[in-house]
């Protein structure tokens, strides 16, 4: 069975020691790598580095994600997608408020690799207004990447998850996929309200989600699947496996697991589920969200039901 990784990153942080080696981003600040705790992530990430863990776990096809809020950024993850088989799509950066959006959208696909663009993402995470995706000029631009036929990361926490519901609910043209579940409190063990306001996003039927970014949000002394289950399968009741995707996290996730331990994760996280339904989470989500198949076009309806435009 063919398997997408539907999130990883890549990065070279102008903070790590030694010169940038082999083909892979050129070297960037990343002042988030600066942060107490960041060092085994303060290194070179390629896809040298992953292309080995993601073939033995059987992983055939990724999505590449952006890390910073920079153009060139894109661009570059752009032409690397080009060099590589493995990478099947980028989700890239651009200024949603911009009002040339759409002509940086043209020049990205213009740009060597344009054809790997499947959509955007920006860090609202770090965003000090939780109902910053309400605002005009970003609903704005919103309207124009689902005008471009690009589906949008929402990658939020919890408490930015009522602006995220009101956006989506606005917007039914635009394919919306949550990164990380909203990072919950799997730490603590608390399921509300985060769990009531995911069904609540789940009842617009174009929105996807990642089931990815677990282990991070786990107590460093248990990250097992049984501490990760109750979130799992909130997200699987609610969206559905049709609804759902795997994704790594990669490299992210290494402090807290392997890639080949989240990859076991996720396998455990979905054993009860049909052979077809695993697929749909290790393969025909991420196609059918990211327009990744030769057949999947926007806005045709599957045999798991219309899901209004999909890309």
């Amino acid at each position: 069975m063919s398997r997408i990784d539907a999130h990883h990153h890549l990065w070279r942080p102008a903070s790590a020691p030694g010169p940038a080696l082999g083909p892979g981003p050129r070297r960037r600040v990343h002042a988030w790598l600066d942060a107490p705790g960041m060092t085994p992530l303060r290194r070179d990430f390629t896809m040298a580095d992953l292309t080995p863990s993601a073939l033995e776990a059987g992983i055939d096809r990724t999505v590449l994600v952006q890390v910073l809020p920079d153009l060139d950024e894109t661009t570059e993850f752009l032409s690397l997608a080009a060099e590589d088989d493995l990478v099947a799509g980028v989700v890239g950066w651009a200024d949603l408020t911009s009002d040339g959006l759409a002509d940086t959208l043209d020049a990205l696909r213009a740009a060597p690799g344009g054809d790997h663009l499947v959509g955007l993402r920006h860090l609202v995470q770090s965003e000090p207004d939780p109902g910053w995706l309400n605002r005009p000029d970003v609903r704005r631009g919103l309207h124009t990447v689902a005008q471009a036929n690009l589906a949008y990361d929402l990658l939020v926490l919890p408490h930015q998850l009522p602006a995220a519901i009101s956006t989506v609910r606005e917007l039914p043209e635009l394919t919306f996929v949550l990164d990380h579940l909203a990072k919950p409190p799997i730490a603590t063990g608390a399921l509300e309200p985060w769990a009531s306001l995911i069904r609540e996003l789940a009842a617009q039927p174009q929105v996807f989600c990642k089931l990815s970014g677990m282990v991070t949000e786990a107590d460093r002394d248990d990250r097992s699947a049984a501490a990760l289950r109750p979130y799992a399968d909130v997200v699987l009741e609610a969206f559905g496996p049709q609804r759902v995707m795997f994704g790594s996290d990669w490299p992210v996730c290494l402090p807290a697991a392997s890639y080949a331990e989240v990859v076991r994760a996720a396998e455990a996280l979905t054993a009860r589920l049909s052979p077809t339904e695993r697929s749909q989470v290790f393969a025909t989500t991420a196609e059918r969200a990211y327009g990744l198949g030769e057949s999947n076009q926007p806005g045709r309806s599957t045999d798991d039901g219309p899901l209004g435009m999909v890309r």
